[in-house]
């Protein structure tokens, strides 16, 4: 296995896991500044407050996004093994 070969795999590899954990990150970013936002405009400087909801919604958007998430992942591994004969030779 040459280099460009290892590079190939190592940026599809790193383009599945952006792929896969940016729905989840994104929707705790918004939560967590909407939250944060209605914080300082009542005052209210609970720091416990933001993880629950930051939660809920991960695992709300993980629940939902959880079929494209496989579908992905299956697509991407299906891509891999079909190129193990360009590995090999």
């Amino acid at each position: 296995m040459n280099q460009d070969v290892f590079l190939t795999i190592f940026q599809k590899a790193i383009i599945l896991a952006m792929m896969m954990g940016a729905p989840i990150l994104i929707s705790a970013i918004v939560v967590g500044l909407a939250i944060s936002i209605i914080q300082s405009v009542t005052q209210i400087q609970e720091q416990t407050l933001t993880f629950v909801p930051k939660i809920f919604v991960a695992l709300l958007v993980l629940i939902v996004a959880a079929p494209w998430m496989s579908n992905v992942f299956v697509e991407s591994t299906k891509d891999m093994f079909s190129l193990i004969k360009d590995f090999i030779m």
